[in-house]
């Protein structure tokens, strides 16, 4: 049985990962979904909690994808749950440089581990957790990226002007959708440590 492992913040989980979850659970017998929780972060919009329950509601329909959180470095986490590989969502060119190192360090710590990039599906490709809290934040509807189990928390979080707006994008293309989102602190998937957090 090959257990593989998508490691992020997820926060918020949005279209495009659930996107990458659902097609990495074709690939494997078993997908855990394991949300970095960095106790030092003060950042984050969701508890770790909330982003367990949303991957959680998301993927009640796929029976092999489980929902986990960790702390530390991956590569220790993939041994603890006796996985072997390393799900990685590519959006953008810049992300694929990253995620590069990023394996071939992992690899250099663990041997048996092996990352899977996936492309992100063309329809989703602008979408990121960074945008998706851009966009809530200033009361637009983020109910087209995000799935529902993160829309509820959304509007809970901003209200109800987060629920329903017709300029629900235009936020997101004044701000340049799709161009430096591989920078962003808040989207860039896990890296081997709580210091290389880029989630």
């Amino acid at each position: 049985m090959v257990h593989a492992v998508y490691p992020g913040s997820f926060d918020p989980l949005h279209n495009g990962h659930v996107d990458v979850i659902r097609r990495a659970s074709r690939l494997f017998d078993r997908l855990t979904v394991a949300i970095l929780h960095n106790p030092l972060k003060s950042s984050a919009l969701f508890g770790i909690d909330d982003r367990l329950a949303m991957v959680r509601e998301s993927t009640r329909g796929m029976a092999n994808v489980d929902a986990d959180a960790f702390e530390g470095l991956l590569v220790d986490y993939m041994r603890s749950r006796g996985a072997s590989v390393i799900v990685k969502g590519l959006r953008v060119i810049s992300d694929f440089e990253y995620e590069l190192q990023m394996a071939h360090l992992n690899r250099q710590m663990n041997p048996d581990v092996e990352t899977l990039f996936v492309m992100t599906a063309t329809r989703w490709s602008f979408v990121s957790s960074t945008r998706v809290k851009e966009i809530a934040k200033y009361g637009a509807d983020v109910a087209k990226l995000v799935p529902p189990a993160t829309q509820r928390r959304i509007v809970d979080r901003f209200g109800a002007a987060a629920i329903r707006r017709d300029d629900a994008l235009r936020v997101g293309d004044a701000e340049g959708d799709g161009e430096g989102d591989a920078a962003d602190e808040d989207e860039r998937p896990v890296g081997v440590g709580e210091g290389d957090v880029r989630s």
